[in-house]
Protein backbone atom coordinates (compact mmCIF):
# COMPACT_ATOMS: atom_id res chain seq x y z
CA UNK A 1 0.00 0.00 0.00
CA UNK A 2 1.33 3.18 -0.56
CA UNK A 3 1.66 5.97 1.35
CA UNK A 4 -0.11 9.08 1.98
CA UNK A 5 0.55 11.70 0.19
CA UNK A 6 2.54 14.89 2.03
CA UNK A 7 -0.71 17.09 1.69
CA UNK A 8 -2.25 14.61 3.35
CA UNK A 9 -0.15 14.25 6.33
CA UNK A 10 -0.37 17.78 6.56
CA UNK A 11 -3.85 18.15 6.39
CA UNK A 12 -4.40 14.63 9.15
CA UNK A 13 -1.45 16.66 11.20
CA UNK A 14 -3.25 19.67 11.19
CA UNK A 15 -7.07 17.85 11.96
CA UNK A 16 -5.08 16.26 15.14
CA UNK A 17 -3.72 19.45 16.33
CA UNK A 18 -6.94 21.12 16.70
CA UNK A 19 -8.66 18.10 18.26
CA UNK A 20 -5.90 17.75 20.83
CA UNK A 21 -6.47 21.72 21.30
CA UNK A 22 -9.90 21.76 21.14
CA UNK A 23 -10.29 18.91 24.32
CA UNK A 24 -7.46 20.86 26.21
CA UNK A 25 -10.24 24.16 25.74
CA UNK A 26 -13.17 21.90 26.46
CA UNK A 27 -11.41 20.18 29.42
CA UNK A 28 -10.57 23.71 31.30
CA UNK A 29 -13.46 25.99 30.14
CA UNK A 30 -16.66 23.22 29.80
CA UNK A 31 -18.23 22.83 27.00
CA UNK A 32 -20.73 25.81 27.38
CA UNK A 33 -17.51 28.39 27.55
CA UNK A 34 -15.80 27.02 25.09
CA UNK A 35 -15.96 29.43 22.31
CA UNK A 36 -14.47 28.52 18.19
CA UNK A 37 -11.69 31.62 18.82
CA UNK A 38 -10.37 30.26 21.64
CA UNK A 39 -9.96 27.22 20.24
CA UNK A 40 -8.30 28.31 16.76
CA UNK A 41 -6.22 30.62 18.95
CA UNK A 42 -5.40 27.38 21.00
CA UNK A 43 -4.49 25.52 17.79
CA UNK A 44 -2.73 27.88 16.19
CA UNK A 45 -4.82 28.00 13.13
CA UNK A 46 -7.24 30.73 12.04
CA UNK A 47 -10.69 31.14 12.39
CA UNK A 48 -11.87 29.81 8.86
CA UNK A 49 -9.33 27.50 8.62
CA UNK A 50 -10.95 25.38 11.80
CA UNK A 51 -14.64 25.99 10.57
CA UNK A 52 -13.51 24.56 7.60
CA UNK A 53 -12.31 21.56 9.21
CA UNK A 54 -15.15 21.72 11.81
CA UNK A 55 -18.07 23.28 10.71
CA UNK A 56 -19.71 24.25 14.28
CA UNK A 57 -18.70 23.61 18.00
CA UNK A 58 -20.77 20.30 18.75
CA UNK A 59 -18.78 18.98 15.41
CA UNK A 60 -15.85 19.65 17.15
CA UNK A 61 -17.02 18.01 20.14
CA UNK A 62 -18.57 15.18 19.05
CA UNK A 63 -15.14 14.58 16.44
CA UNK A 64 -13.07 14.17 19.66
CA UNK A 65 -15.35 12.18 21.27
CA UNK A 66 -15.41 9.25 18.00
CA UNK A 67 -11.93 9.76 17.46
CA UNK A 68 -11.22 8.51 21.11
CA UNK A 69 -14.24 6.07 21.15
CA UNK A 70 -11.76 5.06 18.17
CA UNK A 71 -8.89 4.51 20.44
CA UNK A 72 -10.78 2.39 23.24
CA UNK A 73 -12.16 -0.41 20.79
CA UNK A 74 -9.20 -0.71 18.46
CA UNK A 75 -8.71 -4.11 20.46
CA UNK A 76 -12.01 -5.32 18.84
CA UNK A 77 -11.50 -3.75 14.89
CA UNK A 78 -10.24 -6.91 13.78
CA UNK A 79 -11.52 -10.10 16.31
CA UNK A 80 -8.67 -13.00 16.42
CA UNK A 81 -8.67 -16.29 18.40
CA UNK A 82 -7.49 -14.96 21.55
CA UNK A 83 -10.57 -13.00 23.24
CA UNK A 84 -9.06 -12.60 26.94
CA UNK A 85 -5.82 -10.67 25.08
CA UNK A 86 -8.66 -8.99 23.50
CA UNK A 87 -10.68 -7.92 26.70
CA UNK A 88 -7.03 -6.89 28.32
CA UNK A 89 -6.33 -4.55 25.72
CA UNK A 90 -9.62 -2.92 25.57
CA UNK A 91 -9.27 -2.44 29.28
CA UNK A 92 -6.07 -0.56 29.07
CA UNK A 93 -6.92 1.29 26.06
CA UNK A 94 -10.19 2.54 27.71
CA UNK A 95 -8.25 3.17 30.72
CA UNK A 96 -5.64 5.47 29.38
CA UNK A 97 -8.13 7.67 27.70
CA UNK A 98 -10.47 8.29 30.36
CA UNK A 99 -7.95 8.09 33.04
CA UNK A 100 -6.28 10.94 31.52
CA UNK A 101 -5.93 14.59 33.43
CA UNK A 102 -7.92 16.48 30.22
CA UNK A 103 -11.36 13.85 30.16
CA UNK A 104 -11.61 13.99 33.64
CA UNK A 105 -11.58 17.90 33.95
CA UNK A 106 -14.01 17.43 30.61
CA UNK A 107 -16.29 15.07 32.29
CA UNK A 108 -16.13 16.80 35.93
CA UNK A 109 -17.21 20.17 34.17
CA UNK A 110 -20.13 18.56 31.77
CA UNK A 111 -21.31 16.65 35.08
CA UNK A 112 -21.34 20.35 36.47
CA UNK A 113 -23.06 21.83 33.88
CA UNK A 114 -25.61 19.11 32.76
CA UNK A 115 -28.65 20.38 35.01
CA UNK A 116 -28.32 23.61 33.36
CA UNK A 117 -27.80 22.74 29.89
CA UNK A 118 -29.04 19.07 29.83
CA UNK A 119 -28.06 19.52 26.06
CA UNK A 120 -24.43 19.46 26.92
CA UNK A 121 -25.15 16.07 28.60
CA UNK A 122 -26.68 14.13 25.99
CA UNK A 123 -24.34 15.59 23.58
CA UNK A 124 -21.38 14.04 25.52
CA UNK A 125 -23.39 11.17 26.56
CA UNK A 126 -24.28 10.45 22.64
CA UNK A 127 -20.78 11.02 21.19
CA UNK A 128 -18.74 8.79 23.59
CA UNK A 129 -19.87 6.49 26.27
CA UNK A 130 -23.22 5.63 23.87
CA UNK A 131 -20.65 4.61 21.29
CA UNK A 132 -17.51 2.85 23.29
CA UNK A 133 -20.99 0.91 24.68
CA UNK A 134 -22.32 -0.21 21.12
CA UNK A 135 -18.98 -1.03 20.37
CA UNK A 136 -18.45 -3.32 23.32
CA UNK A 137 -22.03 -4.71 22.97
CA UNK A 138 -21.31 -5.68 19.57
CA UNK A 139 -18.24 -7.69 20.09
CA UNK A 140 -19.55 -9.32 23.25
CA UNK A 141 -22.52 -10.58 20.77
CA UNK A 142 -20.04 -12.19 18.48
CA UNK A 143 -18.18 -13.58 20.84
CA UNK A 144 -21.13 -15.31 22.28
CA UNK A 145 -22.06 -16.09 19.07
CA UNK A 146 -18.57 -17.89 18.94
CA UNK A 147 -19.85 -19.96 22.10
CA UNK A 148 -16.85 -18.17 24.04
CA UNK A 149 -19.39 -16.42 26.30
CA UNK A 150 -22.79 -16.67 27.63
CA UNK A 151 -25.00 -14.35 28.81
CA UNK A 152 -29.06 -13.06 27.97
CA UNK A 153 -28.56 -9.04 27.76
CA UNK A 154 -25.69 -7.74 25.50
CA UNK A 155 -25.89 -4.26 27.01
CA UNK A 156 -26.29 -5.71 30.84
CA UNK A 157 -22.73 -7.81 29.79
CA UNK A 158 -21.34 -4.60 28.16
CA UNK A 159 -22.35 -2.68 31.73
CA UNK A 160 -20.52 -5.57 33.39
CA UNK A 161 -17.49 -5.32 31.83
CA UNK A 162 -17.15 -1.68 31.64
CA UNK A 163 -18.13 -1.07 35.58
CA UNK A 164 -15.89 -4.11 36.57
CA UNK A 165 -12.55 -2.62 34.84
CA UNK A 166 -12.22 0.72 35.89
CA UNK A 167 -15.44 2.68 37.71
CA UNK A 168 -14.04 2.74 41.21
CA UNK A 169 -10.86 4.20 40.42
CA UNK A 170 -12.31 6.75 37.63
CA UNK A 171 -14.98 7.60 40.55
CA UNK A 172 -12.30 8.52 43.20
CA UNK A 173 -10.26 9.99 40.33
CA UNK A 174 -13.36 12.30 39.44
CA UNK A 175 -13.78 13.47 43.39
CA UNK A 176 -10.47 13.53 44.23
CA UNK A 177 -8.45 15.52 41.40
CA UNK A 178 -4.86 15.38 43.32
CA UNK A 179 -5.67 11.47 44.00
CA UNK A 180 -4.98 10.24 40.47
CA UNK A 181 -4.34 5.97 40.15
CA UNK A 182 -0.64 5.02 39.21
CA UNK A 183 -0.43 1.93 36.82
CA UNK A 184 0.00 -0.67 39.45
CA UNK A 185 -3.30 0.65 40.57
CA UNK A 186 -5.05 0.59 37.90
CA UNK A 187 -3.91 -2.72 37.34
CA UNK A 188 -5.08 -4.31 40.05
CA UNK A 189 -8.97 -3.24 39.02
CA UNK A 190 -8.55 -3.77 35.85
CA UNK A 191 -7.31 -7.46 36.49
CA UNK A 192 -9.56 -8.05 38.45
CA UNK A 193 -12.34 -6.89 36.98
CA UNK A 194 -11.78 -9.06 34.12
CA UNK A 195 -11.75 -12.54 36.47
CA UNK A 196 -14.85 -11.29 37.46
CA UNK A 197 -16.17 -11.10 34.10
CA UNK A 198 -14.72 -13.88 33.06
CA UNK A 199 -15.73 -16.10 36.07
CA UNK A 200 -19.02 -14.93 35.50
CA UNK A 201 -19.60 -14.59 31.76
CA UNK A 202 -17.51 -17.09 30.13
CA UNK A 203 -18.37 -20.94 29.01
CA UNK A 204 -14.82 -21.88 29.85
CA UNK A 205 -13.81 -19.94 33.02
CA UNK A 206 -10.75 -22.37 33.61
CA UNK A 207 -8.93 -21.81 30.58
CA UNK A 208 -9.59 -18.06 30.11
CA UNK A 209 -8.52 -17.44 33.68
CA UNK A 210 -5.41 -19.14 33.01
CA UNK A 211 -4.79 -17.27 29.95
CA UNK A 212 -5.47 -13.96 31.71
CA UNK A 213 -2.53 -14.96 34.59
CA UNK A 214 -0.79 -15.68 31.99
CA UNK A 215 -1.30 -12.00 30.23
CA UNK A 216 -0.87 -10.19 33.57
CA UNK A 217 1.71 -12.23 35.52
CA UNK A 218 -0.95 -12.47 38.21
CA UNK A 219 -3.07 -14.93 40.00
Amino acid sequence: MSALPQRELNRLAKQRRILDAALSVFAAEGYSGTSMDAIAAKAAVSKPTLYQYFGTKEQLFTEIMLAERNTMLLAFDHPGTDMVAELHHFAWHYADTVMRPEFLSLARLIIGEAQRFPEIGRAYQAAGPDRVLAGMITYLTRQRDAGKLTFDDAELAAEDLWGLILSAPRNQALHLPDRIPTKPELARYIHNGLRVFLKAYATDPAKDLAQLQTITGTK
